[in-house]
């Protein structure tokens, strides 16, 4: 939970502002349009109407605050396993100055490790993980309800206020009264008034289509018992097994079912299920069996690396001009950071796109071993492909190679049939 001075500091930010000047926006118009398309005061249906949608427009608003207030749980700066021998089997965070407990990620915007890091939500200006992630869903499913109610509303009430005037007889009648519809509420909109609820409309729309979309994402990693991260990282664990058939199946090891995957997210309560840092997992697997898959896929990507040796200055602009055309027009799509360089400079290359590579500077021709501690954050970034050159036959290359298989720890066994086996018993 954070404190009363980090909630209001959260929601200082551009994500959480304009989130709440949305909500009320549509809130505004529709209690507005609904006066008139079906008065409450005049119908019971109409009241059920209006209070189904403000019941809705309370829920979005209550967990909305509730996922910042309440935050994704923070793994304490400086964690360490109990047991002495799982260090050799966990990432070390040298921002926190501690180990990752499994499912805990590095989150570059709050600055902290978070337990069971789903992705960093710039809506709420917080990250959805343990502590908070029931919260998040529900506030995606009351949004969509809202909305969609919204959409109905304020269609309606465009349709009957555009037909009020369209086909007018004179000062006192209109369409409705023409035909006899005299007992047919009407809603009566100026130009701004119609303007108002047509952008109102088109957002309601919007949220429903776009929060639609993510709420389906978020309900498959939830029945899957998976995060964001997660499903990534078990796509490349299948990956090398199809590169690699040797190393044996491999399934994600706190897939339970999905009654109990949905039941260790989901709760009318929304509090989270256990501590967030020993997680029950399926037969044939352990606590580990994830995080040692991640630090034999680091493993491979450091033989992968490739020294470069910088031959223009980059001053870590995200635009560079002065680089050509084609790296100005085409950017990295990410919100990874560019990495201020200096003609001379070492950097070791982890990703290559056709106008910008990325990775890490570093001093010296070797890299630590994955078990040694490391004392600071190397700077790490995207920058234009122009200003760098590979250094052929890099000793650092060989270094790299040898230190990580002697000391990458075997994975364990989470076979498929191991795992197939554990769901039939459920």
């Amino acid at each position: 939970m954070k404190s009363y001075l980090e909630f209001i500091k959260a929601l200082i930010h551009i994500g959480p502002i304009s989130t709440m000047v949305l909500i009320k926006t549509i809130t505004l118009s529709v209690i507005y349009c609904s006066l008139m398309w079906w008065p409450p005061n005049e119908s019971v249906c109409g009241l059920l109407s209006l209070t189904s949608f403000l019941v809705a427009s309370g829920l979005v608003m209550f967990n909305f605050f509730s996922a910042i207030s309440h935050g994704p749980g923070y793994l304490p700066l400086g964690w360490e396993p109990k047991d002495e021998s799982a260090k050799s089997k966990l990432q070390y965070c040298v921002v926190c100055k501690g180990y990752k407990a499994p499912r805990a990620h590095h989150c570059r915007k709050c600055g902290r490790c978070v337990m069971k890091l789903d992705h960093h939500c710039p809506w709420i200006n917080s990250c959805v993980g343990h502590e908070n992630h029931s919260h998040f869903v529900f506030f995606l499913i009351s949004a969509i309800m809202g909305c969609s109610q919204a959409t109905v509303i304020l269609a309606c009430s465009l349709y009957r206020a555009v037909y009020r005037v369209r086909f007018k007889i004179d000062s006192s009648g209109g369409y409705y009264m023409f035909h006899g519809f005299d007992g047919i509420p009407v809603v009566y909109l100026g130009l701004y008034g119609f303007i108002w609820c047509l952008f109102s409309c088109g957002c309601a729309v919007g949220v429903v289509l776009g929060v639609g979309f993510l709420l389906y994402y978020q309900m498959k990693v939830i029945l899957r018992n998976e995060t964001t991260i997660e499903e990534w990282i078990l796509e490349k664990a299948n990956l090398r097994r199809r590169h690699n058939p040797q190393l044996g199946g491999f399934r994600n090891p706190y897939d339970l079912g999905w009654k109990n995957n949905f039941n260790l997210v989901m709760n009318l309560a929304c509090l989270p299920i256990g501590d967030g840092v020993n997680w029950p997992v399926a037969a044939g697997c352990d606590q580990y069996s994830l995080t040692v898959e991640q630090l034999a896929q680091k493993s491979d990507k450091r033989r992968r690396m490739r020294e470069y040796e910088i031959i223009e200055k980059f001053s870590g602009s995200w635009f560079p001009v002065s680089k050509g055309f084609g790296t100005f027009y085409h950017p990295p799509c990410s919100d990874e950071s560019r990495i201020a360089l200096q003609k001379g400079d070492r950097v070791l290359v982890t990703r290559w796109k056709k106008y910008w590579l990325y990775g890490e500077k570093f001093e010296g021709g070797t890299l630590m071993s994955p078990n040694e501690i490391p004392k600071e954050e190397r700077p790490k970034g995207w920058f234009p492909r122009r200003c760098a050159l590979e250094v052929a036959n890099a000793a650092c290359n060989d270094n790299v190679e040898s230190d990580y298989e002697e000391n990458i720890p075997d994975v364990p066994e989470c076979t498929v049939n191991a795992f197939s086996d554990s769901k039939k018993d459920q």
